[in-house]
């Protein structure tokens, strides 16, 4: 059985609608037939019909300002270590017991300080032994003396000249052991002050490696170490100059220029406060580093620097220079490039590659790129896009020191720091 059957409409059902439509009034069927077609026109109507247009957005507003131009020193970076001007290792000059330490582990002692005491008496036996020696010399001296003018006054009648010549030579021996007595005297006098170690320099002394009542020998190799002295006023910072900054001093004409002025800082300080001259340059380029060792000395009046403590160090570059400054956040990265974005006249923003210097007083020195008359976006960056237009708020740029300290290093191979010039 098929349970699909096909509906067809009844021809009375047709004819009946047929008959109603017929019937009713004009303006009736007027309505039902015109009111699909007002419908359709309308509908045409609006999807033919162009929108309204959008609203144009309004430029963004950037702060620009226009480079300042000052006198700056460059200077150039260095990593090094300080170390004693001067370092004495303190043995005893003659063998014996310690009887007594005269110092402070640590403390600063002045040339000529008494450290230790080493017992005197053998010496002072010595000393005596000595002198008895000198006595015995002078009396066998007198003796001489007194025979040769005895013999001279005879030469000729009791006494030949042979004899003379004899008693000459008694009188010169005896003058000579005379002089050889005296000597001793002095060598064991010596002995008897080497027995009381002095400090030979001055500075900040080690701690004692041998106590009271220990026996030392004396030698210039196996002397025993009784304590070490490092001479810290002034104090050196030695440093090591690459090949490529060393060429550079060297066509300016600075290399080995004795004098140079220095700036240090430690590890834990912000600023430079450390100064100092250059003293010494190395007469050669090492082979395994490539480097040239180099020295600078700096004042340590209250022995505050100590040797082996690291440094940042800064070498004047040779005169000042002047220079165009701008803020260090205006300084984009465009790939392997640094840009700056300026606007013209026109409100365009155009981009401009710099070649950028260290940083100084809170702002980067630009050394080629920009000119005094540019006007660089220095605020709102990230709202100008090269090529696009902007609106400007103008401001003036001013240095600080503060952001100068606070700033990271720049990145440059030469003049890696920079400083304001005295007017």
């Amino acid at each position: 059985m098929n349970m699909l059957t096909k509906v067809t409409p009844e021809a009375g059902d047709i004819q009946s609608l047929s008959t109603k439509f017929s019937t009713r009034p004009l303006w009736q069927r007027a309505a039902i037939i015109g009111s699909p077609l007002v419908l359709l026109a309308a509908a045409a109507t609006i999807w033919s019909s162009d929108p309204s247009p959008a609203a144009a957005p309004a430029a963004p507003t950037v702060t620009v300002a226009a480079p300042i131009e000052r006198n700056v020193n460059q200077w150039d970076d260095y990593v090094g270590r300080f170390e004693a001007s001067r370092s004495v290792e303190v043995r005893p000059r003659v063998s014996g017991q310690i009887v007594a330490v005269h110092f402070t582990d640590g403390a600063i002692v002045q040339k000529g300080q008494l450290l230790f005491t080493i017992d005197p008496r053998p010496f002072a036996a010595a000393l005596a032994e000595a002198r008895a020696g000198v006595a015995t010399a002078q009396s066998e001296l007198s003796l001489a003396e007194t025979n040769l003018a005895r013999g001279k006054q005879l030469l000729g009648k009791a006494v030949s000249q042979s004899t003379v010549d004899q008693l000459v030579a008694k009188e010169q021996t005896a003058r000579a052991a005379l002089a050889a007595a005296r000597a001793r005297v002095q060598a064991r006098a010596l002995d008897v002050e080497f027995t009381r170690v002095r400090a030979p320099i001055g500075g900040r002394i080690s701690d004692r490696r041998i106590d009271a009542g220990n026996l030392v020998s004396a030698g210039d190799s196996g002397g025993t170490l009784l304590t070490t002295i490092n001479a810290l006023d002034p104090i050196y910072f030695t440093f090591d100059v690459p090949e490529s900054l060393f060429l550079k001093a060297s066509r300016q004409g600075l290399e080995g220029e004795k004098g140079q002025l220095t700036e240090i800082r430690l590890q834990d300080e912000a600023d430079y406060n450390w100064r100092g001259r250059l003293d010494f340059t190395d007469n050669g380029i090492s082979q395994n580093s490539g480097t040239v060792r180099a020295r600078a000395i700096v004042p340590n009046p209250n022995y505050f620097l100590a040797p082996g403590m690291f440094g940042n160090m800064r070498l004047a570059d040779g005169g000042s220079t002047a220079a165009l400054l701008v803020p260090d956040a205006a300084i984009r990265t465009d790939q392997a490039r640094r840009i700056v974005l300026a606007v013209g006249n026109d409100g365009t923003v155009t981009a401009k590659p710099v070649e950028t210097g260290p940083l100084v007083a809170g702002l980067r020195v630009i050394r080629s790129g920009l000119t005094k008359a540019d006007r660089v976006v220095v605020q709102g960056v990230q709202f100008a896009m090269p090529g696009t237009r902007v609106n400007t708020r103008v401001m003036q740029v001013r240095p600080t020191e503060t952001d100068a300290a606070k700033a990271p290093p720049s990145i440059s191979p030469s003049a890696s720091q920079a400083t304001l010039a005295a007017n």
